[in-house]
């Protein structure tokens, strides 16, 4: 097997940054087109086109400034550093909402719903084919999960992703002891003082598995994850449990800490 040449490796990092950049900017005009913001006035406003265009100019740039703390010719591998650049985009759309004079609390919200709407879609694409071959949710978990385990988090351990994996009966174990995209927005944070950055990260990307499991699972139910730990607490592992039989622990799992309130 030829292993792709450090040049390779920046042509397809330098691909993915323009495509993920241009799906952050379609998703942040269809989502701020239709959606009120509260300003750090307290205001009730409504972004126009010429405002959203403004804001998405920002983000670019804030994109750009930020990349560097991103160290991602340290990670080991595309994968890692794919999902680093995905992290730089949330950054830089909750950064800029806040530099636009947006109140943190809503570009948390707006950062959270925009990135959800991309993470869903991917999602539902990476869990089809195993949707495909069975309706058995936990099989669908676990193939699923152990497919992402492969592409884009391959346990290569830190600075790239550390994970370790078992099983319990129907459900998957997935320890993860470091996360590459956490360390970046924690380098953030610290060298910018900025604790909201790692606030907007854990309500959006520390929120995103409890409905992506259900999603992955697809068997009309809920509660097919939990997570008790977790590192964006300061945690020293996020220990996810993907529930192949969801009713025997959707209750307990309203007691985790990031999960999002049921809507």
């Amino acid at each position: 097997m030829v292993r792709p040449t450090m040049a390779d490796e920046s042509l397809r990092l330098w691909l993915a940054r323009k495509l993920i950049g241009r799906i952050v900017a379609r998703a942040a005009r269809r989502g701020l087109a239709t959606r009120g913001l509260r300003d750090t006035e307290g205001r009730e406003i409504r972004w126009l086109a010429p405002e959203i265009e403004a804001f998405v100019v920002a983000m670019t740039a804030e994109a750009i400034r930020l990349r560097p703390y991103a160290q991602q010719a340290e990670l080991p591998t595309f994968g890692s550093r794919l999902m680093v650049e995905m992290a730089i985009w949330t950054m830089a759309a909750d950064r800029s909402l806040r530099a636009c004079g947006i109140a943190p609390e809503t570009a948390r919200q707006v950062v959270a719903d925009l990135g959800w709407d991309i993470y869903r879609r991917m999602l539902a694409l990476s869990a089809l084919p195993v949707r495909l071959l069975t309706r058995d949710s936990g099989r669908r978990l676990r193939w699923t999960i152990r497919a992402l385990l492969v592409f884009p988090f391959a346990p290569s351990g830190a600075p790239g992703y550390a994970v370790r994996v078992s099983r319990d009966g129907d459900d998957l174990l997935t320890d993860f002891t470091h996360c590459p995209p956490q360390s970046f927005v924690r380098r953030i944070a610290r060298a910018q003082d900025d604790p909201d950055s790692l606030e907007a990260f854990r309500q959006s990307w520390c929120r995103y598995d409890w409905p992506g499991a259900d999603v992955i699972a697809g068997d009309g139910a809920r509660g097919h994850y939990r997570r008790r730990r977790t590192l964006s607490h300061g945690d020293p592992v996020c220990d996810m449990c993907w529930i192949g039989k969801a009713s025997r622990d959707a209750i307990s799992g309203q007691e985790d800490r990031d999960e999002p309130a049921a809507s």
